[in-house]
């Protein structure tokens, strides 16, 4: 794979682009805008993408027993984040793909341009690597310009859902991703939220 052709993992939702087979730029188009800091709480928009942390010690909704590792996720709200502990070193033999709470939207098409917030985290050490819920900003790329474990989460999931996925390496990124500390051979553990589905 030609790193070149790689958007660089920190920026904004380009962790999900492969870059592979296609001379489309696949840079990252959402922008987060700056809040000053002299707009008050009240008059802050609500995001689709929460960034308050969720409250400690509430029951996960996937626990997952790795190859190696453990894995509790509980996905976001409409006010928090959501929560990928991780009991490193983690890693699945096979990609796994859980619906934390099902949409009640349309059905999403292996092809279709997606709108979603996302947080990747490395089963390795457990870190986040990547996170539109950091930005506080959704990002919208084609279910075909991702790694394969982020199309197999959400291809097929509803309009609405909030999943998780924890992938091998080769769904992921098998040569690893440097920018992004993902070596090869990690296991990668995503927790989603699809906002919209467009064909």
């Amino acid at each position: 794979m030609n790193s070149s052709r790689i958007s660089l993992i920190l920026l904004a939702g380009a962790a999900l682009f492969t870059g592979c087979g296609s001379q489309t730029d696949t840079s990252a188009s959402s922008t987060v805008s700056q809040v000053t800091s002299s707009v008050t709480e009240t008059e802050m928009p609500v995001s689709p993408c929460p960034i308050a942390l969720p409250l400690s010690g509430g029951t996960p909704e996937w626990t997952l027993p790795g190859a190696t590792g453990t894995l509790a996720v509980r996905g976001s709200t409409t006010t928090t984040a959501p929560s990928v502990e991780v009991g490193a070193p983690f890693s699945v033999t096979q990609t796994q793909v859980k619906t934390l709470t099902a949409g009640d939207g349309p059905v999403v098409a292996p092809t279709a341009t997606v709108s979603v917030c996302y947080m990747g985290v490395n089963g390795r050490d457990g870190s986040v690597f990547d996170s539109s819920y950091q930005r506080g900003a959704p990002v919208e790329f084609a279910l075909d310009q991702v790694v394969p474990g982020f199309q197999k989460a959400i291809a097929g999931q509803t309009v609405g859902s909030t999943v998780a996925v924890a992938m091998v390496s080769a769904d992921g990124y098998p040569q690893g991703q440097p920018a992004a500390g993902i070596e090869p051979g990690d296991s990668l553990i995503f927790a989603i939220k699809i906002l919209d589905a467009t064909d």
